[in-house]
């Protein structure tokens, strides 16, 4: 963690640690899912509180809980559940237990009778609502609800969805603490991982696990490429925004070669269409070319005025066709922004770019293809007889 900190270009590092725990509030006993959170964090998902505010020390007994929390615990809204207190739940050390093996049986008997009168239950906890503590669970840890967070208003499919990359929990407690509870109550694979890691010498019998993940924040997108390399050679394994943005890239090389092999298409029904003008309007304008002919006009002229009535169809087209890409490219940026990138907590980035050169290729292309098509229906028209376009009716 120190290392990655020290990369030029990252803001700050936090580890991704949650698990699951009973809680008991309000005289409520239920599972939640708990993350650690740095202190002091900048993460955009400690930015709106419905009432209270962040933790304050990184060595506080304090906790910022879900909204969604505050409706499970009982309380009628966010304010009553700030200051209250909430007590983490584990169970009983059987070697504490005094009484040895009598005093088990006596607990058992118990759990079984317990069973029978309260119905199903999971490890002495019933599966639905109580208002007290199992018997067989004793309160490890409490802490003091010091915020509760505010649902974020946000548009797109991931309305409601987690903020970031980091693990998305209802309650959030300091980091240290979250990583003393996760030593302290391991579950059982953990404590083979763990067994198995100081037998191979991975770890000293003085050390324990680190972290499965983290969150690295870079102070400027443009450092987000050489950040990663540098955690690569750490030894770890990188994914960023970046890596969707490249997958959503490759799916769209892939629609721009359907979209130009249909395009293609198009361009050639389009030659064909104003060739196909450019003929009608010599036959509507036959006797008028005739006259023209008659009075001097040469070949060169008659051309060049097909010429230019093709150029002024293709660079309305081109024009046209610029404006309706300026606009689709607007939208598109727009609804990328809200669905994709807004969801994650990312700044606005242009998905979709049109840049000078690109619209101005086009109009001249537009123009280019104009001219080559009546180039067929120009040279028809000069090559008409005067005489017999005279007489043509």
């Amino acid at each position: 963690m120190a290392e990655i900190q020290k990369i030029p270009g990252v803001a700050y590092v936090e580890p991704d640690i949650g698990f699951t725990v009973y809680i008991r509030c309000n005289g409520r006993v239920f599972p939640q899912s708990v993350a650690g959170a740095s202190i002091p964090n900048s993460s955009s998902r400690f930015k709106t509180f419905a009432a209270g505010k962040m933790i304050s020390r990184a060595d506080a007994d304090e906790a910022v809980v879900s909204d969604v929390f505050v409706e499970t615990c009982g309380y009628a809204k966010a304010a009553d559940a700030v200051g209250q207190t909430i007590e983490f739940l584990a169970a009983r050390n059987e070697k504490s237990n005094e009484g040895g093996t009598a005093q088990k049986q006596n607990d058992e008997k118990k759990a079984d009778q317990s069973d029978s009168d309260e119905g199903i239950s999971f490890f002495g906890l019933p599966l639905e609502d109580t208002q007290s503590a199992p018997a067989d669970a004793v309160a490890a840890r409490t802490f003091r609800i010091a915020g509760v967070l505010g649902e974020e208003k946000r548009e797109g499919a991931a309305q409601g969805g987690p903020v970031g990359l980091a693990f998305s929990a209802s309650t959030y407690i300091p980091l240290p603490a979250a990583h003393d509870w996760l030593a302290n109550h391991r579950n059982p694979m953990g404590e083979v991982a763990l067994a198995l890691a100081r037998q191979s010498g991975q770890l000293n019998e003085s050390q324990s696990e680190g972290y499965g993940s983290a969150v690295v924040r870079v102070s400027d997108p443009v450092a987000i490429t050489e950040v990663r390399k540098r955690i690569t050679e750490l030894g770890f394994g990188s994914f960023s925004i970046v890596d969707q943005m490249e997958q959503i890239r490759t799916v769209f090389l892939i629609i721009d070669a359907v979209l130009g092999l249909l395009g293609g298409i198009s361009l050639l029904v389009a030659s064909f269409g104003i060739a196909n003008t450019m003929i009608m309007s010599i036959l509507e304008r036959t006797r008028e070319i005739g006259i023209m002919k008659a009075i001097g006009a040469e070949d060169r002229e008659i051309k060049l005025i097909f010429f230019f009535e093709a150029a002024v169809i293709g660079f309305t087209g081109g024009v046209i066709g610029s404006l309706a890409a300026w606009g689709i490219d607007g939208i598109s940026n727009r609804l990328a922004f809200r669905f994709i990138l807004k969801p994650q907590g990312a700044s606005f980035v242009d998905f979709f770019h049109l840049p000078p050169y690109l619209w101005l290729g086009a109009i001249a292309f537009a123009l280019i293809v104009s001219i080559l098509a009546a180039l067929y229906p120009a040279a028809r028209a000069a090559r008409i007889d005067p005489v017999r376009a005279l007489r043509h009716d």
